[in-house]
């Protein structure tokens, strides 16, 4: 026979054993009710288990999702791996012959669903709590949840989750048989700034829904509430949208505020510049991907200068080969530079081909801030805010701060003037145009992170990165900025109103008749030069 010490370690085994078991509270009526029968009699004994909060119901309700249960005339078991349980006790059983198979209908799924999604309220896990609320505030609301969502407020220690909880519970008793839960609920949900709850209370509406007419002014009003708060994420959303493709203007303009704005050349090729540093862009991604994956995240920090130094390379060679010829004579540059744009994008796509490639994003440019509920603001887009704030500060600094950008800067007032003065002209006009064309590279390589690459990338800017230029003020990058946001928020304004292609028409004949009346731009370029 065992010792004394030998029962004591056995109990204390089983003790422990049993505590590492979950809690089986269902007895065998309550889940051959759940599993066997008529869908809405099973679903009326789910829900009146699911406001008990029983435990093991969430083992057996997932359980029913996965057809792992079988019943028979007496029993109910949960079978995995051909090995069956209880599903009363959880402990293992033997699967009698005559078991079988419980069936569920969608309709049946969907409220297994709701109810694990209840269930997981109680979780010692804060993300499943939050994931639990997010599930149900995105379905609608069922009022049988009402006692498991009041149990799961009341025991809440997080701020926002309880917070998030008082919505719910709104939401649940807003269909509520007592009319003064289902006023209290109006007044609380019409604080809320969630489009679902728009949605739930203009479903409420419906004459089927809500007969009270005190009821239903009730909700008229909390509509009006939620709508107002909802259009101020709609104005922050077309501000942000408009500060953002200012921004991309904004990049590709700097570059031809150079090489138009200060040289006075102007150059079609441009957006092809533009181009080659997202092609720069795409093959750094590659060389990453295959040479050294774990630093994967890092190529954009590698891309930048590397688009830049293409760029530049490529209109360091475009103005010794060209362009360096037809200083004075405008027509002409625009003719050459339009057919080296041509023979740029046949180029590229002779290497790379006529399909658009596409960039990746390192993991940390994913996702976004939100703001508010219909106000995401994307990684990516804050990213290139920044990209561009930095790109603007550095030309500044590099024109008005150092020795080349003087020399860009005094031959463009007067070049005859400042060879005079000992200034190697030709060498600091391949320099700037190499300047802008780098600049261009680096906003192709911002703009491959907000969409596909293509032999034709450069078309889509050229034109509003001119018009940018042109009103800003030739030379003035103050001028450039503001032109560049400007249009932006102009755009995406316009666009809620006319949409994308009246937008277009629109800017165009404000740009028209501005510059009819202020030809010098925004900014007029400061200075004299000895012929004046």
């Amino acid at each position: 026979m065992p010792s004394a010490l030998t029962k004591l370690r056995l109990a204390l085994v089983a003790i422990a054993m049993s505590a590492l078991m979950p809690a089986w509270a269902l007895d065998t009526a309550q889940a051959r009710a759940i599993a066997v029968g008529d869908g809405d009699a099973r679903i009326a004994a789910l829900q009146d288990a699911v406001a008990r909060a029983d435990p093991g119901l969430a083992t057996f309700a997932q359980a029913l999702l996965d057809d792992s249960v079988k019943t028979t005339a007496t029993g109910v078991f949960i079978v995995h791996d051909d090995k069956a349980v209880d599903a009363i006790t959880g402990r293992p059983a033997k699967l009698p012959d005559d078991a079988e198979d419980v069936s569920n209908n969608n309709r049946l799924r969907g409220a297994l669903e709701t109810a694990l999604s209840g269930l997981r309220l109680l979780s010692p896990d804060m993300p499943t709590r939050r994931k639990a609320i997010d599930d149900l505030s995105a379905s609608a609301a069922d009022p049988a949840l009402l006692p498991v969502v009041e149990k799961a407020f009341a025991a809440e220690t997080d701020a926002k989750l309880k917070l998030e909880l008082g919505r719910l519970r709104a939401a649940v008793q807003v269909a509520s048989p007592d009319r003064a839960k289902r006023l209290q609920a109006i007044d609380d949900l019409s604080r809320s700034d969630e489009p679902t709850v728009r949605a739930l209370l203009q479903s409420r509406l419906a004459p089927d829904a809500e007969a009270d007419p005190e009821l239903r002014t009730a909700l008229a009003h909390a509509i009006v509430q939620v709508d107002g708060r909802l259009a101020w994420g709609e104005r922050l959303g077309v501000l942000f949208t408009g500060i953002s493709l200012g921004s991309i203007l904004l990049l590709v303009a700097l570059g031809l505020a150079i090489t138009y704005g200060l040289m006075g050349v102007i150059n079609m090729a441009h957006g092809e510049l533009m181009m080659i540093g997202a092609y720069t862009t795409w093959c750094v991604q590659n060389l990453f991907r295959h040479f050294a994956p774990g630093l994967f995240d890092a190529y954009i920090v590698l891309a930048i200068p590397a688009s830049f130094l293409v760029s530049a390379a490529v209109g360091a060679i475009l103005e010794r080969g060209v362009i360096r010829f037809l200083y004075g004579r405008p027509l002409e540059t625009l003719l050459a530079t339009w057919g080296i744009s041509l023979v740029l994008m046949q180029g590229v796509r002779s290497m790379f081909g006529a399909q658009n490639v596409e960039v990746e994003n390192p993991s940390w440019m994913s996702g976004g801030v939100a703001v508010t509920s219909n106000l995401t603001l994307p990684y990516n887009r804050l990213a290139i805010i920044a990209f561009a704030a930095l790109v603007l500060l550095a030309t500044f600094l590099l024109i008005s701060r150092t020795r080349l950008g003087l020399f860009v800067r005094g031959v463009t007032q007067n070049r005859r003037m400042a060879s005079c003065t000992g200034i190697d002209t030709v060498r600091v006009d391949t320099l700037a145009f190499a300047l802008g064309a780098g600049i261009a590279g680096m906003a192709g390589c911002a703009l491959s992170q907000v969409g596909n690459v293509g032999p034709d990338l450069g078309q889509s800017y050229i034109v509003d990165s001119f018009m940018v230029v042109v009103l800003g003020g030739v030379g003035q990058l103050a001028g450039t900025v503001l032109a560049a946001l400007g249009l932006g928020l102009m755009n995406k304004v316009l666009e809620g109103v006319a949409g994308a292609v009246l937008a277009k028409i629109f800017v165009l004949i404000f740009i028209v008749v501005f510059i009819q009346k202020r030809p010098q731009g925004l900014f007029a370029l400061k200075g004299r030069s000895a012929e004046s």
